[in-house]
C-alpha cells in the first residue's frame, strides 16, 4: 500500500491559490570564511544537477503470464509494472503482417488479434479510444488511450502501434490489464491541490490546473486521482514545478513529477542567428529576419508552420507590435515579476514591426556590473527579449516540421482546427533574475531551464546572464539570450516532454537521452540553417556562454567522445544525466555520421528546403533523415521513464515505419560500436550499471580474449577490462576472476577501442586505441606490473587527512581527502609492499566520487578540489632512519605544473582521470605524495579578479572555502 500524505487540508483556509514555475544546482563543502563565500559555493551551473526526478509511489508489479510470454516469442519484448509490453520491438519479420491499409485500422486489428500477448481482457482492449495518429513516412504511429469507465488516463494507460503497409513494427505501451472504471473521488480538486503542494515541499505554490483522471496501479487497479499541475516562483531564480496525481480518495500522492528541465508591412527581427561574435567583441553582426521579402532582409522566415506572421494576435488577427505572438512571448524578468501578469515587460512597442532594437554588448563591455540595469541602455534588454523570441519561434516552425504539430502537443496560443490544445504558447524570460538573482547566491547565473506542464498548460522558459563565480564556473561575462545552442537545448525539452508517451506524461530519461537529444537537435537546427560555425566547432553546446569551443557545457564534443554504454553515470556527481547524456549524444552523432555517409551531407540550399518543411525526409541529405528518425521516436515511447536500450529500439522502429528498414544495418553497427548492441540491457530506465554490448546482427564482430600478464608473464588474477578511458563507475566487459559470470572473451564490432584494465594489487593500465576487423579472433594481452603501493599487497598508507586507505585500493571510485586547512604541503605517506623498492614510474588520479551520506567528508565533493600539481619523495627505512619525519624524505619528482591540466569554465573529469608519469629510478622503502596545489589553489583560468561585480570575489585561491580542501583518487608505484 502506499504510504499517506502527512496531513489531509480539508478547510478552505487551507487551500492555494490558483496559477504556477522551476530550475538546478551544486555541490556543498567545508565552512565558509563568509557569506559571500558560502553563497557562491552554492550557485547553480548548467550541468552540475538536473530537475529529472520522477517520484512514484504506486506499489507493486504484475510480471508477464507465461501465456504473454508464450505469446510475445520472435519478438524482443520487454515489460512494464503493470503486466504489459513496455516495447515489442520487431526482428525482420514484422509482429503481426496481412492488417489493413489504413493505419488505424490496422492498429485496431492488432489489438484484437493480440489481447494475449498485450495482456489485456476484453472491456481493457474496448476502452482504448484513438488519441492521435502521425504520418511517419509511408508509416504512421496509431496512439491509444485508456478509459476508465468515463476518466481518461492521466498517467500511463497509452498503447503506441507502430504501422507500415498493413505490417506492425513496433508496440510501445504503458497500458493496464482491465479498464474497470475506478471507485469515484471522495476529495475535492482544490483539497487535492494542498496534499500535493505539501508533498512536494512547495511554499506558496499556484495551480495552473486540476482535472479528475485514471491512474492504473499495479495492486489496486485503476485510482481516481486528480492531475495537479502547479509551482512557485515559476518565473524566477529558481523556480519549482511539478505535475502530481493525487489519490482522490485517500489522498495519497501516486505520481510526482518535476517538470523543469535548462510586405512592406511585414515584420522583421535583427537577430544573433547562432551567437554574437566569439571573440566577444562588441561588433553587431545581427541579420535581419524578416517575415515576407524586404528591402536589406537578410532571411526570409515564414513557412508554413506558422499560419500568421510572428507578431499576430491570433485572437484579433493584428500585429502586437511587440515581442509577443502565437507560438511564444518573450518578456522581461529582472525581479522574478509573476510569470502570469508579465503587463508592459515585453520589448518596448514597434509601430513599424521593425524589431531591430539597439545592442551594445553591455553586460561583456561593463564585465558584469549590476550599474548596467540602471543605465540608459538596460543591459540591451530589449535586444534580448527580441533575439529570444526570434529563436523561438524558429524552433517552433523547424520542429513543426519534423512532427511537433498541434496534434502532436506542440505549444501554440490558438491551435484553430489542428487538434491539440491551445493556450499554451511558450514563454520566454530574457535575463531571468538580472538583478534578484546576482551575488551573493548567484541564483540565477550560468544555467537555463525550461517548465513544461502537460498540453494545454503554457510553458516558461528562463534564459540567465552569465557570471565568472569563485569555485563554481569561470566563463565570460555573457547574456544566454543569445547564445541558440542553449536556447534550443532548453525548447528541446518541452519537444520531448510533449511528444514522449503523450500530452500529459512527460519524459524521465535517468540515463540522460532528455539532455542528449536537447544537445542534438540544437546542434542540428544551427547546421541545417547554416549558422553553425565550421568543423568541430559545429558540434559545440554552450561555445558563447562558456568560452570553450571545443567542449562548451559538457566533458566532451559530441563529434569526438570516447564514451560507450558501459560508461553511464561516469562523471562524478552520481547519476548526472547531463554527463551520461553525452555517450547517447555520440551514438546518435556517429548515426547521423553513418546517415551522411549513405545519402550525402546536401548543399547549403537543400538543408535550408528540407528545415523549412519544403522537401520529403526521402528527398533530404542523411542528416536530415536521421533527425527526422529522432522525432519519429519520440511518438513511438509510451512510457514516460525510458532507458537508453528504450530509446534505441524505438528510433530502429522508426526506421522500419518510415524507411522500411533501409538504414537497419547502420543504425545497429552505430549502436554497438558505442556498446548499445543486441546484448544491451538496462534494468528499468535508471540502472546506473546497465550491461554493455558491442555485438550487431548486422556486423561479424572481433572475439577478443582478455589477457592481462604481470611483469614477468604471469596470469593476473581477478582483473577488469573496461571499453573506453573510465572505471569508476564503469561497467567491465570482461575479466578473470572465475566467480564471477563476466567471461574473459568477448565481441566487439569493427572499429577502434581504447581500454582500461584495473586489479587489486596491480593497480591500472591504459590500452592505446586498437584497431579491430570483422571475423577475427584476437587476444588482448595487457601488461600488468605490480603496484607496490597497493594495499591489497600490503602497502599502508598514513598521513594527513581522511580515508587514507583509498588512496591505495586500485579503486578510481574512492578518494582520499584533506581538508579544512591550506592545501600546499598534504601528503600521503606509504610504506611500499615488499620492503625497499625499485621505483621508475608512478600513477595519480584525481577522480572525484559522489558524495556519500554519512561518510567523514560527506557534502565536500567539488571540482576545484581535484589535485592539480604534485611532488614525489622517498625514503629507505633503517635501524636509524623511521620515515616518520618529512626531513627523512628526499623529493625525486615534481610534476608539471598542469599535470591534471583542467581549464575554463571548470574542471571536467576527463582531465582528472588516471595518468602516468616516470620518475628516476629510486630505491626506497617509502614513497611520499605531497599536493603543491589543486586546481583551485592552482588553475591559472581560476585564479584572479574576472569581473567588475563588487559584490563578489572570483580568485579562487582567496574568494573560495575549497582552497582549503584537496582530493587524490590513486598514487601507484611500478618498478617497471
Amino acid at each position: 500500500m502506499r504510504t499517506p500524505p502527512r496531513a489531509l487540508a480539508g478547510t478552505a483556509a487551507g487551500l492555494l491559490a490558483a496559477a504556477i514555475v522551476l530550475t538546478a544546482s551544486s555541490g556543498g563543502n567545508a565552512a565558509p570564511s563568509s557569506p559571500a563565500q558560502a553563497h557562491a559555493e552554492a550557485a547553480k551551473v548548467q550541468g552540475d544537477d538536473h530537475h529529472d526526478d520522477l517520484v512514484d509511489n504506486r506499489k507493486g508489479r504484475l510480471a508477464p503470464t507465461s501465456g504473454q510470454r508464450a505469446a510475445a516469442a520472435g519478438a524482443e519484448a520487454r515489460w512494464n509494472a503493470l503486466g504489459t509490453p513496455a516495447a515489442l520491438t520487431a526482428g525482420a519479420d514484422p509482429l503481426e503482417a496481412g492488417l489493413a491499409a489504413d493505419p488505424v485500422a490496422a492498429a485496431r486489428a492488432y489489438v484484437g488479434k493480440n489481447l494475449d500477448v498485450l495482456g489485456l481482457t476484453s472491456r481493457g482492449a474496448e476502452a482504448l479510444e484513438l488519441l492521435t495518429t502521425s504520418k511517419l513516412g509511408q508509416g504512421a504511429v496509431v496512439i491509444f488511450r485508456q478509459k476508465f469507465g468515463d476518466l481518461v488516463a492521466g498517467r500511463d494507460g497509452l498503447l503506441n502501434v507502430a504501422v507500415r503497409d498493413g505490417k506492425v513494427w513496433f508496440v510501445s505501451s504503458s497500458l493496464s490489464r482491465d479498464a474497470g472504471a475506478p471507485e469515484p473521488a471522495t476529495l475535492s480538486a482544490a483539497q487535492a491541490a494542498t496534499i500535493a503542494a505539501d508533498e512536494a515541499g512547495v511554499s506558496g505554490a499556484k495551480v495552473l490546473a486540476t482535472k479528475l483522471v485514471a491512474v492504473p496501479t499495479a495492486d489496486e487497479g485503476a485510482r481516481a486521482a486528480y492531475q495537479v499541475t502547479f509551482g512557485a516562483d515559476l518565473n524566477g531564480t529558481d523556480p519549482e514545478a511539478y505535475t502530481s496525481y493525487v489519490d482522490a480518495r485517500d489522498g495519497g500522492v501516486l505520481v510526482r513529477e518535476n517538470i523543469v528541465d535548462h510586405s512592406e508591412d511585414d515584420p522583421s527581427w535583427d537577430v544573433f542567428p547562432a551567437s554574437p561574435p566569439l571573440d566577444y567583441s562588441n561588433s553587431d553582426d545581427r541579420l535581419t529576419w524578416c517575415w515576407g521579402q524586404l528591402r536589406g532582409c537578410d532571411e526570409v522566415v515564414a513557412t508554413s508552420a506558422s499560419k500568421l506572421p510572428w507578431d499576430v494576435d491570433p485572437a484579433t488577427g493584428e500585429p502586437t507590435y511587440t515581442t509577443r505572438g502565437n507560438n511564444t512571448i518573450a518578456v522581461q524578468n529582472w525581479n522574478s515579476n509573476d510569470a502570469f501578469s508579465v503587463g508592459t515587460e515585453f520589448a518596448t512597442p514597434k509601430p513599424n514591426r521593425a524589431y531591430d532594437y539597439k545592442w551594445t554588448n553591455q553586460w561583456h563591455r561593463e564585465q558584469c556590473s549590476p550599474d548596467v540595469f540602471t543605465s540608459p541602455q538596460k543591459n540591451d534588454i530589449d535586444a534580448a527579449r527580441s533575439n529570444l523570441f526570434g529563436m523561438h519561434n524558429r524552433m517552433h516552425d523547424w520542429s513543426y516540421h519534423l512532427g511537433f504539430t498541434e496534434a502532436t502537443w506542440n505549444m501554440q496560443d490558438d491551435n484553430g482546427t489542428a487538434g491539440g490544445l491551445g493556450n499554451d504558447h511558450e514563454q520566454g524570460n530574457a535575463q531571468a533574475g538580472g538583478i534578484s538573482g546576482g551575488p551573493p547566491n548567484f541564483e540565477a547565473r550560468n544555467n537555463a531551464n525550461q517548465i513544461t506542464p502537460p498540453d494545454g498548460q503554457a510553458p516558461i522558459t528562463n534564459m540567465y546572464l552569465w557570471q565568472p563565480i569563485a569555485a563554481g564556473f569561470y566563463g565570460a561575462c555573457v547574456d544566454g539570450d543569445y547564445d541558440m545552442s542553449v536556447i534550443g537545448h532548453e525548447y528541446t525539452h518541452a519537444i520531448t516532454n510533449r511528444m514522449i508517451a503523450g500530452p500529459d506524461g512527460g519524459l524521465s530519461s535517468p540515463q540522460g537521452m532528455s539532455e542528449s537529444w536537447s544537445d542534438l537537435l540544437a546542434m542540428e537546427y544551427l547546421n541545417e540553417y547554416g549558422y553553425a560555425p565550421k568543423g568541430q566547432k559545429a558540434y559545440t553546446i554552450g561555445q558563447y556562454v562558456t568560452t570553450d569551443p571545443v567542449a562548451g557545457i559538457r566533458n566532451f564534443n559530441m563529434s569526438d567522445s570516447p564514451l560507450n554504454y558501459s560508461s553511464v553515470d561516469y562523471d562524478f556527481v552520481g547519476l548526472q544525466v547531463h554527463a551520461s547524456g553525452e555517450l547517447w549524444s555520440a551514438t546518435n552523432f556517429d548515426i547521423r555520421q553513418a546517415f551522411i555517409k549513405r545519402y550525402g551531407a546536401g548543399s547549403a540550399a537543400v538543408n535550408k528546403a528540407c528545415a523549412n518543411g519544403k522537401r520529403a525526409a526521402t528527398e533530404c541529405p542523411g542528416n536530415r533523415r536521421w533527425v527526422q528518425l529522432v522525432f519519429d521516436s519520440f511518438l513511438l515511447l509510451a512510457n514516460s521513464a525510458n532507458s537508453q536500450v528504450d530509446a534505441r529500439d524505438a528510433l530502429i522502429a522508426a526506421d522500419q515505419v518510415r524507411f522500411g528498414g533501409a538504414n537497419q544495418d547502420i543504425i545497429w553497427n552505430a549502436f554497438a560500436k558505442r556498446g548499445l548492441g543486441e546484448g544491451a540491457v538496462s534494468v528499468g530506465a535508471g540502472d546506473a550499471n546497465p550491461t554493455p554490448s558491442f555485438s550487431s546482427p548486422y556486423a561479424s564482430e572481433t572475439s577478443v580474449t582478455f589477457r592481462p600478464v604481470d611483469e614477468n608473464g604471469a596470469p593476473v588474477p581477478n582483473a577488469k577490462l573496461y571499453v573506453g578511458d573510465y572505471q569508476a563507475r564503469a561497467v567491465a566487459i570482461a575479466d578473470t576472476d572465475p566467480a564471477t559470470a563476466l567471461p574473459d572473451t568477448f565481441p566487439l564490432v569493427a572499429g577502434s577501442y581504447g581500454f582500461i584494465a584495473a586489479a587489486p594489487g596491480y593497480g591500472h593500465a591504459r590500452v592505446k586505441e586498437t584497431s579491430f576487423k570483422s571475423g577475427q579472433s584476437r587476444t588482448l594481452t595487457v601488461k600488468m606490473p605490480h603496484n607496490l603501493a597497493s594495499g591489497a599487497a600490503g602497502a599502508v598508507a598514513t598521513g594527513d587527512g581522511v580515508n587514507l586507505p583509498r588512496i591505495t585500493d586500485d579503486d578510481e571510485a574512492t578518494n582520499w581527502a584533506s581538508l579544512g586547512s591550506a592545501v600546499a604541503g598534504k601528503q600521503v605517506t606509504v610504506d611500499l609492499a615488499g620492503g625497499a623498492q625499485t621505483v621508475r614510474r608512478v600513477q595519480v588520479s584525481a577522480q572525484l566520487r559522489p558524495p556519500v551520506t554519512g561518510d567523514v567528508d560527506a557534502g565536500t565533493q567539488n571540482r576545484y578540489t581535484a589535485l592539480r600539481q604534485f611532488k614525489v619523495l622517498a625514503c629507505t627505512a633503517t635501524a636509524t632512519v623511521t620515515c616518520a619525519n618529512a626531513s627523512e624524505f628526499t623529493t625525486v619528482f615534481t610534476s608539471k605544473a598542469d599535470a591534471f591540466p583542467s581549464v575554463a569554465p571548470r574542471p571536467r573529469v576527463k582531465d582528472l582521470v588516471v595518468k602516468s608519469f616516470d620518475i628516476k629510478p629510486t630505491t626506497a622503502t617509502h614513497l611520499r605524495l605531497e599536493v603543491v596545489n589543486t586546481q583551485c589553489t592552482g588553475g591559472p583560468d581560476f585564479a584572479g579578479e574576472q569581473d567588475a561585480d563588487p559584490r563578489a570575489a572570483t580568485d579562487c585561491a582567496t574568494a573560495s572555502p575549497q582552497a582549503l580542501n584537496v582530493r587524490v583518487a590513486e598514487f601507484q608505484a611500478y618498478g617497471r
